[in-house]
């Protein structure tokens, strides 16, 4: 099943893309595994995935240690409190979802120790949902200065999520927020702060996310299907 998915998707990536004048090898593809059982992340990766989104440290730590060996780019998506980054680094290829000024000084910090730099993205709360963390539209811009001085954290883009049942019209001004804010964003940092990354649009919005210029979609129902409950 999840291999008849994946192609569903790769399929709907692609025509995506190609309505937008744009190719679907640019896009990369992030299988949302939360929840999810080895077995099926297993099968996934035999299906031909390896980029893989997390959103808690400690789900994202298991499973990185039950496929030491796969090959996966482990991404975490979700909320990351300080108190974790020291075992997260280790384990992660990027970090989506930097909300706060403590949590890039920390990461950084925590980065130099470790002889590594960290690729994350800017998660921006673009419609201010109490609901939702992220940097508030206003408060990205003045980052440049901090991100100067972190030598060990690599912003590579920015990351945001439509509001839950969205309709289509409200996922494209999110989304071309977003792409916005990231072009303020270019000109005023300058070339050291290209900002290539978008990460916008899950299952039911993706394809929107794409015409906006998504660069990385996060998608987890549309593969593996409905979503387990959290186990006990």
């Amino acid at each position: 099943m999840i291999s008849d998915n994946l192609r569903r998707i790769e399929d709907r990536i692609a025509r995506a893309a190609e309505r937008s004048c744009r190719q679907a090898a640019d896009i990369k593809l992030v299988a949302v595994s939360k929840f999810q059982t080895p077995a099926a992340i297993g099968e996934a990766i035999e299906s031909g995935l390896s980029d893989f989104g997390e959103n808690y440290p400690q789900e994202l730590w298991a499973k990185a240690a039950a496929f030491p060996d796969a090959g996966i780019n482990w991404h975490l998506i979700g909320h990351l409190q300080r108190n974790k980054i020291g075992k997260t680094l280790p384990v992660v290829n990027s970090i989506q979802s930097v909300d706060s000024e403590r949590l890039l000084k920390t990461l950084n910090q925590t980065a130099q120790k470790l002889k590594v730099v960290i690729p994350v993205l800017l998660e921006v709360n673009i419609n201010a949902e109490s609901s939702k963390t992220g940097f508030a539209r206003s408060d990205v811009l003045p980052l440049g200065e901090l991100l100067n001085h972190l030598p060990n954290v690599r912003v590579n883009g920015l990351m945001t999520i439509a509001a839950l049942n969205a309709p289509p019209p409200d996922c494209h001004k999110t989304f071309s927020a977003l792409r916005e804010l990231r072009d303020k964003l270019r000109a005023a940092w300058g070339a050291e702060f290209p900002l290539p990354e978008l990460s916008m649009g899950m299952s039911g919005d993706f394809e929107i996310a794409i015409s906006e210029g998504a660069t990385v979609v996060r998608i987890g129902s549309g593969i593996f299907g409905d979503r387990k409950q959290k186990p006990h």
